[in-house]
């Protein structure tokens, strides 16, 4: 009795995952179900679930077979460089709106440098998550 009462209060390792892409992904292209799958044992600074790969942007390219790093991957970019987007600045109940071209690739939440097309001046905005560039936040 005691020796079955030991052998359920001893710690019983935890199960890990880690998350392994099936084909090879091109850096800049979105992660679908198809290209990860999981595979026993965790490894330190990989993924452990497919939902945390599936919809994000490869950051570099990810070879079949092998584990996804956390840092190969990024939210997907929006804007992309030398994109004509539109440029928004909010501030005291005025909105005002003009076109600009980006000149970085940017993400939702990310601040990149685009140029008003009007003034040729360079500004810093926010990507916002319909892709426009938010002015002065």
């Amino acid at each position: 009795m005691k020796l079955a009462l030991l052998l359920c209060l001893m710690a019983v390792p935890a199960a890990a995952d880690t998350v392994f892409a099936t084909r090879t992904v091109r850096s800049q292209s979105v992660i679908t179900a198809q290209d990860v799958t999981l595979k026993d044992g965790a490894l330190p600074g990989t993924l452990s679930k497919l939902s945390q790969a599936v919809g994000q942007e490869a950051r570099v390219v990810l070879y079949a077979g092998r584990p996804i790093l956390i840092d190969d991957i990024a939210r997907p970019a929006l804007i992309e460089r030398n994109q004509i987007v539109t440029l928004i600045v909010n501030r005291s109940g005025l909105r005002i709106s003009t076109e600009g071209r980006a000149l970085e690739r940017g993400a939702a939440g990310d601040t990149v440098k685009a140029m008003n097309l009007s003034s040729r001046s360079t500004v810093n905005g926010t990507v916002t998550s319909d892709g426009h560039i938010e002015i002065g936040q």
